[in-house]
């Protein structure tokens, strides 16, 4: 009998999975389908100022435990059978990605002490090759690393980069095979033979060459993957690496740079709120390490060194956009001898900093949008480039030749694609260099970009982007997606992205909101959705959900919403506070369970994130942050569709996180909408490292907002 029934069910399920092929066709519901999986509870009780919490899924965080792994293996099994109706359509999402994608491309070459460096994407090939080639007429090109070859027979590959010895004969380079962010290798590359050296250094964070062509500064990381140590290290040593500095204070993450000019080594150390860099001469390796200015709590600064003076950016409570000043080479631990550069200004933030002989280039941000300016440095001129698009972001990336007189900067919006310019200082003019191609074509006027004003619960008019296909009736009947992140003053920026119109071509408005907890207004704004102002972050991305429904780009059966680790965590607060809003929610490696990972100080990123979140240990910090967790949270009501998606080898966001969710929210909640779970086995939090393999997973999560929108072409 029971036999019978599964297959008269399983007839059912193909006939309504057939059905569902034909565009705008009956959306599924979960009983259409056969149950999902369902996670043991073995419950967990925590006492915390008075406060019992029952944690029926903690143990789904162990993953040396094989339930735990058949577990997640179950739900991949499961999320495939829900999805496997949508296979043609994730094929054809995919198609249109890679047509939008100049799949042989070349990155424009960078010049660097006679080399001009570039990297290349080959026809087929998942990752990219880097190669050189000498600043000379018929310099042969010389390739360096092939990701490619290094990638084979691996299951994941992240190439973290490499930096050139002064002489140009050696490279060390980072890679992992995990996919996290972490685990990285140090290795070392004689760029003349093509050999690596015998380096094999685990752990590492950063590195960077002295002078001598032999010594290289590394950094490694603790158990909770902080970067702690610095460490001396000899090519072809035996002797162990020196310690040259500890980081002991578990709130700093410690990082290493090399001054344009070559001549000092920074060690950085630094907390969300704090910073003190000290410095040891690039040609004297083995002196011990200097101390720039002591930290003081609640002050950050960074140092850039000119040839003959210092520029400071700094920023404390009272300057929290930030300032410049010009310090002496000699004496400057003597505040008299500071010279405000540039003041203060509390409408203009200051994010970026470019130092060349005879010039400083700013990166700022006003209004929500970047601005640059530059000051000569032989004479009192200044001036800023102006950019004529409503909505744009616009980011330095500089020259890393000190007496240049050029610098180049990214521009791009929602309808146009990324472009790089090169500025001349001494003309005054903008020159294009290279312009992304989309092969399949792309023509901006066919787009609408607008840029909107939301009210917050609290008064405060917070910003949101849109960009639609020309035509569209504001009548409530579109589909849309709200995409934000919103934490650790990470700016929310417009860009142009080749897989968003594969939504917006099919009728999708695509918007993204600049919440407070990101720094799109400025420090204030990121001061006032950090700590015991979080949850204004998730109050103004529902203020810019109502605001699309309310001018009538969308409904609340139309509206999907989209984040991603920290952006996670906004999906899920938003979840519970008003599933009411959204049809459907893709959170991505979501920071779900935030009340045990930041009591849990052996996971990476807890201890220095305390001046993020707050720390859980104190009663205030505790009770607001259970006041919006996200798993913690979860009641019986009804829900959007929700996917989530994790990484096995995440470091940043353990992949417990979004299973325990999925299994609380299929617990407890009352509707017949469905939740998702897929688990990357392979890679960590970025997803899949392949070009190909990281489409087809955007391809999975739009067929997913399409399916539920009713879409399946």
């Amino acid at each position: 009998m029971k036999t019978k029934f599964r297959i008269l069910q399983a007839a059912a399920l193909i006939l309504a999975l057939a059905s569902c092929n034909q565009k705008n066709a009956t959306i599924l519901k979960q009983s259409d389908y056969p149950q999902p999986p369902v996670a043991e509870k073995i419950p967990v009780t925590f006492n915390e100022f008075g406060n019992e919490r029952v944690d029926n899924y903690y143990w789904l965080k162990d993953k040396s435990n094989p339930k735990v792994i058949e577990y997640l293996n179950a739900e991949n099994a499961y999320t495939d059978t829900v999805m496997s109706n949508s296979k043609a359509l994730q094929e054809k999402i995919y198609n249109e990605i890679i047509g939008r994608i100049k799949d042989v491309d070349e990155s424009y070459p960078t010049l660097m002490k006679g080399y001009n460096y570039y990297s290349r994407t080959e026809a087929g090939k998942q990752y990219r090759v880097y190669l050189r080639k000498q600043a000379a007429p018929e310099a042969k090109e010389q390739l360096m690393f092939d990701v490619n070859k290094m990638s084979e027979g691996k299951k994941a590959m992240r190439f973290g980069g490499y930096v050139v010895s002064m002489d140009n004969k050696l490279a060390a380079y980072s890679y992992n095979e995990t996919g996290s962010f972490a685990d990285y290798i140090l290795k070392v590359r004689n760029l003349e033979t093509g050999e690596d050296m015998a380096e094999n250094i685990p752990g590492i964070a950063s590195y960077e060459w002295a002078n001598d062509n032999k010594t290289i500064f590394y950094i490694t990381v603790d158990k909770a993957l902080r970067p702690n140590k610095v460490f001396r290290h000899t090519l072809g040593s035996t002797k162990p690496d020196e310690l040259v500095y500890e980081e002991k204070d578990a709130k700093f993450n410690l990082s290493l740079e090399k001054t344009k000019t070559d001549q000092l080594i920074f060690i950085e150390s630094g907390s969300t709120t704090t910073s003190e860099y000290q410095y040891i001469p690039a040609d004297k390796p083995n002196e011990k390490p200097k101390v720039f200015l002591p930290r003081v709590q609640g002050v950050e600064y960074a140092v850039y060194q000119h040839s003959d003076k210092f520029f400071m950016r700094y920023k404390d409570k009272e300057n929290l956009n930030g300032k410049i000043y010009e310090l002496p080479l000699a004496g400057y631990q003597d505040k008299a001898t500071w010279k405000e550069f540039v003041a203060h200004d509390p409408a203009v933030r200051i994010e970026g900093v470019d130092v060349l002989k005879n010039y400083l280039v700013l990166e700022l941000r006003k209004n929500g949008l970047n601005e640059i300016k530059y000051f000569s440095l032989t004479d009192t001129a200044k001036q800023e480039i102006l950019f004529p698009e409503p909505v744009y972001s616009v980011s330095l990336a500089g020259n890393p030749e000190f007496d240049a007189t050029t610098f180049r900067y990214n521009y791009t919006s929602l309808n146009r694609p990324n472009t790089l310019f090169e500025y001349d200082l001494v003309k005054g003019e903008s020159k294009k260099l290279k312009e992304q191609e989309i092969p399949s074509g792309f023509n901006a006027d066919d787009y609408v970009v607008e840029r909107l004003w939301a009210k917050a619960s609290d008064g405060t008019e917070i910003p949101m982007a849109i960009v639609y296909k020309k035509g569209l009736k504001k009548n409530g009947k579109s589909p849309a997606l709200l995409y934000s992140y919103g934490s650790y003053g990470s700016s929310s920026d417009v860009y142009f992205s080749p897989a968003y119109y594969s939504l917006i071509d099919r009728g999708f408005v695509f918007a993204i909101a600049q919440i407070r907890g990101g720094s799109d207004l400025g420090e204030q704004w990121y001061e006032d959705g950090k700590l015991l102002k979080k949850k204004n972050t998730f109050t103004d991305f529902i203020a810019c959900a109502e605001k699309l429904i309310a001018d009538k780009y969308t409904s609340p059966q139309g509206l999907a919403a989209m984040g991603g680790s920290a952006g996670g965590l906004l999906m899920g607060a938003v979840a519970n506070m008003r599933p009411d809003l959204f049809n459907t929610i893709v959170a991505a490696v979501p920071f779900v369970d935030v009340i045990n990972t930041m009591l849990d100080t052996s996971l990476p990123l807890t201890t220095q994130e305390y001046e993020e979140w707050g720390n859980p240990n104190e009663e205030e910090y505790y009770k607001y942050m259970l006041s919006y967790a996200p798993y913690e949270n979860v009641t019986a009501q009804n829900y959007p569709n929700i996917l989530a998606t994790g990484g096995l080898n995440d470091s940043q966001v353990g992949f417990h996180e979004p299973a325990k969710w999925v299994a609380k929210l299929r617990s407890l909640k009352t509707d017949n909408n469905i939740v998702l779970l897929y688990t990357n086995m392979d890679s960590g939090h970025g997803g899949a490292t392949g070009r190909y393999d990281r489409i087809k997973e955007t391809a999975f999560e739009w067929a997913f907002m399409l399916n539920r929108s009713g879409i399946n072409e």
